[in-house]
């Protein structure tokens, strides 16, 4: 089984999600890890 970027983003989306509603203060972090994240990979940066 080959895990391709179409794979991640929802598997990463779920898990923000629960940890958000788990602990809420965690939300800047994790919306400011997830642009970072994707803007590195749109920039070619990781492939």
């Amino acid at each position: 089984m080959t895990v391709s970027m179409a794979h991640i983003q929802p598997i990463v989306a779920l898990i923000a999600g629960i940890l958000i509603l788990v602990m809420p203060r965690l939300l800047n972090f994790i919306v400011a890890i997830y642009l970072i994240f994707i803007g590195i990979i749109g920039l070619g940066i990781i492939k």
